[in-house]
Order: structure tokens, then sequence, then C-alpha cells
């Protein structure tokens, strides 16, 4: 197999003429994807959106959202191709989407997943997310409860230390080769299809279930945030 030049990943704001592209993602990661008009809607209209995506030459391979509102980003969309996981599109996401909450001014940032998924939450957990809450029942497909989990104030120093280091060691890997078939060299076969994470409802759609890749965050749509309680 003859590898194609390596090339960076890089990370933009999602724009409309991206829009195809992640329509397709979602399509491929979720078994209920919102309706096609709800991305365009969110970018256009809701002032709290901010969406981004993870770009490998001129080809998107994820992408990610959170709504900020006030002092809180609230987590609300995450996605990776198939051929793509395990080659760290969901660690540069997900710190891209810290970034841009600090950057905001936002005091914490949280999101939900399920009890279950052990890999997304040591992810979480690594990117300095905390346990602090139940959502009884919060899942459609099977009743599960989802965790609340929440940052330690990200202008803080523990924040800001783990940031940096995490930063660094994303620096450090190498840029992704490819083989002719456009699936990068040393991906694990048989990642296509992966479960990923249930989530909610969107903007116009209805509830809807899919579940998570061992190798990338499950991330949850609100259909409303509700706020944490003590």
């Amino acid at each position: 197999m003859v590898a194609r030049p390596p090339v960076a990943v890089v990370i933009e704001r999602m724009t409309v003429d991206d829009l195809d592209a992640v329509h397709s993602i979602e399509r491929e990661a979720f078994s209920t994807p919102w309706p096609s008009h709800a991305y365009r809607q969110e970018l256009e209209r809701n002032r709290m959106a901010h969406y981004i995506v993870a770009r490998w030459g001129g080809e998107i391979v994820g992408f990610a959202g959170m709504w900020l509102l006030v002092d809180e980003a609230h987590v609300t969309t995450f996605a990776t191709r198939g051929t793509w996981r395990r080659q760290g599109i969901g660690e540069r996401l997900l710190l891209a989407l810290l970034d841009l909450a600090r950057a905001h001014g936002a005091r914490e940032a949280t999101l939900e997943v399920r009890p279950s998924n052990t890999a997304a939450r040591r992810l979480y957990e690594k990117y300095g997310f905390r346990n602090v809450g139940v959502r009884p029942r919060y899942y459609s497909d099977n009743h599960e409860d989802a965790l609340i989990m929440t940052t330690e104030p990200l202008d803080g120093r523990e924040m800001r230390v783990r940031l940096i280091t995490l930063r660094e060691a994303l620096a450090r890997r190498p840029e992704i080769e490819t083989g002719p078939d456009g699936r990068p060299i040393g991906q694990p076969p048989g990642l296509d299809g992966q479960s990923r994470e249930g989530h909610a409802a969107g903007p116009g759609s209805t509830v809807a279930s899919s579940i998570p890749d061992p190798g990338d965050p499950g991330i949850i749509r609100p259909s409303r945030i509700m706020r944490k309680t003590p």
C-alpha cells in the first residue's frame, strides 16, 4: 500500500458550505439524524450556537457544537466519520470547544453521557470533566440514566495547566497518513458502524438514539438545557 503524504487536521468554524459533508457524517453517526434544515437554523438563527469542523485537506472528517448560555458552555453534538476514528479527531474537537468556551467567557463546560459509556467518560475525565449529578431515565431507547459531567473553572489554574499539557501532547502526534483507499494507515479494521452514544432531540427533530464509538466521545444533544441542581 502506497501512503499519501501526511496532512494536518485543521479545526475551523462550521459554515453553510460545510453542511452537505456535515449531513453525510450525521446520517452515518446517528440512527435518527437532525433534519436537513436544523444545522442551517443553528448557524443562521441561534446566537447561542457555536459549531466547528475538523478538516483533513479538503475533507470534513468530524464536527462538534455547543451552546453558550451566559457563563456555561453546553456541548450539544459531536461526531467523527467512521473511517477516521482513533486518529485524535475527537480530542482535537473537544479541545477546540473548550478553547472557544473560554474565549467567550464561559466559566465551565457541561455535557451528559451514559454511565455505560466508559470510554467516553475516560476521555471527558482526561479533559477535566467530573460527575456532578444524574438525570434519571434520560435516554429514550433503554431509559438509562445520564451522568451530568462538568469541568472545573475553565480559567482556573488546574484546567489551564491540564489543557496546556494536553495541547502539547496533541501537537506531538504525527500528521495523519492515508492509503489509496483514503483510510488512515494504522487504523484497526472493522471500525465502520461502531456504536455511538444515544442523544436527545435537536432542533426540529424527534428523539433519536445511536451508540458511541469506543474511541470517540458520545455526546447528547439537549432538547432543552436544564441547569444543574445541587
